[in-house]
């Protein structure tokens, strides 16, 4: 009777594994062989399968195309629209495909991009024109994709003309804000994770420009040092807090007192000023007192000539003084004798 029930359990398990049994390029509309739709069509992956170049016959109907684990190296002219226009792909993933190099119109044929990863890659040349194929490129993933050449003057020329709302720029080892970087519009920039101790006051100054009064920030897993050179930052941090989307995550990494302190919770008045610090404040601080210094040394050389000059005048005057003070004593001194003498005493009781 067991044997009998599952017979009949057969079939339909057979039915159930076929869809698996089905190799991923069969799914309506073709995948490229090397990659695989997920439910359908429009979203396409390519994951660790060491392409050299991007797949030639991706469905025109793709919304989301993501690989991952290459070896890209080269992105050339219409590097994912070669055969033709992808008028739908709206994301575009690329990470860790070991990609060096950016050539003009690389984009080419996706007009309807928005979103490009191109983080975790060793980035080295990116052409001006790199982007001018996606008009309507609104996010923009480079974290950790800086480290193996400076790369901000490129960028800045590649970037120029679009229309940026989210810049990320995780990772990179940054030691002060890539202003170059940073076009008019942009609202959400990624800092995380680099190697910014500090924002100077100039820095502070330039979120301040006309495009990027909007912009919000994030600066977490930075190395943050709450000395003196910090001031800047903490004012305008109590000033502008909503405008940093991860403040009550800020953290200081020294000196050794103040480390793991959140920022919100120091004021920039608590923090030393001192001259060994080197910060700008500190410096500026040292050289108002110099300056306080030099003005008391020229008012007391001043006052030493005038007595100087006047030494006789002074010498009489003192002259005069002495004798007031000599005639003042001497009448003081007859009345006491005059009160003391008893004869005066009779004198002043008898009737």
């Amino acid at each position: 009777q067991a044997r009998a029930a599952g017979g009949r359990w057969l079939p339909w398990l057979g039915l159930a594994l076929l869809p698996l049994a089905v190799p991923p390029a069969a799914a309506p509309g073709g995948c490229p062989s090397p990659c695989y739709c997920v439910a359908t069509p429009e979203l396409v992956q390519c994951r660790y399968e060491r392409l050299d170049e991007p797949p030639r016959e991706l469905p025109a109907s793709v919304h989301n195309l993501s690989i991952a684990g290459s070896n890209l190296s080269v992105l050339r002219r219409a590097a994912f629209a070669a055969a033709r226009p992808l008028p739908d792909l709206r994301l575009l993933r690329l990470r860790h495909d070991n990609i060096q190099a950016i050539e003009d119109m690389a984009l080419q044929g996706l007009p309807a991009l928005r979103t490009l990863d191109l983080s975790q890659n060793p980035l080295v040349s990116v052409a001006s024109g790199a982007f001018s194929g996606a008009p309507l490129l609104r996010t923009l993933q480079l974290n950790q994709a800086l480290l193996a050449a400076p790369l901000e003057e490129q960028l800045a020329l590649a970037l120029r003309n679009l229309s940026l709302r989210r810049l990320e720029l995780a990772g990179n080892r940054l030691q002060e804000l890539p202003f170059a970087l940073l076009p008019a519009g942009l609202e959400e920039l990624d800092l995380r994770n680099n190697s910014l101790q500090r924002l100077a006051a100039a820095e502070l100054r330039s979120l301040e420009a006309p495009g990027l009064r909007g912009l919000r920030v994030s600066l977490g897993a930075n190395p943050l040092r709450c000395d003196c050179a910090l001031r800047p930052l903490l004012v305008w941090l109590r000033s502008s807090a909503t405008r940093v989307l991860d403040a009550r995550s800020l953290r200081c990494s020294g000196p050794p007192p103040l480390r793991g302190t959140s920022l919100l919770r120091l004021r920039p008045e608590g923090l030393g000023c001192g001259a060994s610090e080197g910060g700008e404040a500190g410096r500026l601080e040292t050289a108002s007192y110099v300056f306080f210094g030099i003005v008391l040394a020229l008012i007391g050389i001043v006052f030493l000539m005038v007595l100087y000059l006047n030494r006789r005048g002074i010498k009489r005057w003192l002259h005069n003084l002495r004798e007031a003070c000599r005639d003042q004593m001497e009448g003081y001194h007859y009345r006491y004798e005059q009160d003391a003498d008893p004869r005066c005493a009779s004198t002043t009781g008898t009737p």
